[in-house]
């Protein structure tokens, strides 16, 4: 099993006071699954997502990826984790503005042992591949919403993550260019990546194959999708 969650619990205390955001979720994630975390603001949805992609630990509870216990993960090991397993794809983008698209899709290299010239031949055929081989040395800031999201997926590619963790990723783009996101997506899924949306929208939602419904810290409801959306478009060259 990639991602296995028992009674996992997060609190949190200001003051004295202990606000618990996380009540207790239990769930399997398999690898090659395509899974919505889906719940409105306040859910719990982003803190789980924070945990599961080793950016916060959990106060109780059991969380393995890959049959390994994370709660006994040090830090400098669950930033190896955060380097070599996963990859991030924000509603915000989170470019950076002073470097071109193919410095922001290397970045993620900057500290492993990659050659600069495997670096960059990466990044062009990651790039090629979300459609933007034409928009390599252009900053982000000239760049619109949608292409800003592909370079943002193609950056989460680039150490071949096992998961894709996809924060709101449609939640700053019009409705083309978010299809074309969630065309990519799935098409990665297709490909037999493992990938992880956090949404608060249904319509969102159904693009996966399963959909794990939070509310006030407890899941509501874990089902497959009876109709699953498919996203029209062909961004992705396979």
């Amino acid at each position: 099993m990639l991602i296995s969650v028992n009674n996992l619990k997060k609190d949190f205390i200001n003051d004295d006071v202990i606000t618990s955001v996380l009540k207790g979720l239990t769930f399997d994630i398999k690898k090659g699954e395509f899974v919505s975390i889906m719940g409105p603001s306040g859910s719990g949805k982003s803190t789980l997502m924070h945990i599961l992609s080793f950016l916060d630990k959990p106060t109780g509870g059991i969380y393995n990826f890959e049959d390994r216990d994370v709660s006994k993960l040090n830090d400098d090991e669950l930033a190896e984790m955060r380097s070599n397993k996963v990859g991030f794809i924000f509603q915000s983008f989170n470019l950076l503005n002073r470097s071109s698209v193919l410095e922001n899709v290397m970045l993620p290299l900057v500290y492993t042992d990659t050659s600069a010239e495997e670096r960059v031949k990466k990044a062009k055929n990651l790039l090629e591949r979300v459609g933007l081989s034409h928009r390599l040395n252009y900053s982000p800031n000239k760049l619109s919403g949608g292409e800003k999201q592909r370079v943002a997926i193609a950056r989460a590619l680039i150490n071949n993550p096992e998961v894709i963790f996809a924060d709101e990723p449609t939640g700053n783009l019009d409705s083309k260019s978010g299809a074309q996101v969630m065309k990519i997506l799935q098409d990665l899924n297709d490909n037999g990546h493992t990938i992880i949306l956090v949404t608060h929208e249904k319509s969102t939602a159904e693009h996966a194959g399963r959909i794990i419904s939070i509310k006030d810290g407890a899941i509501l409801e874990d089902v497959k999708v009876a109709q699953r959306q498919r996203a029209n478009g062909d961004m992705l060259n396979k």
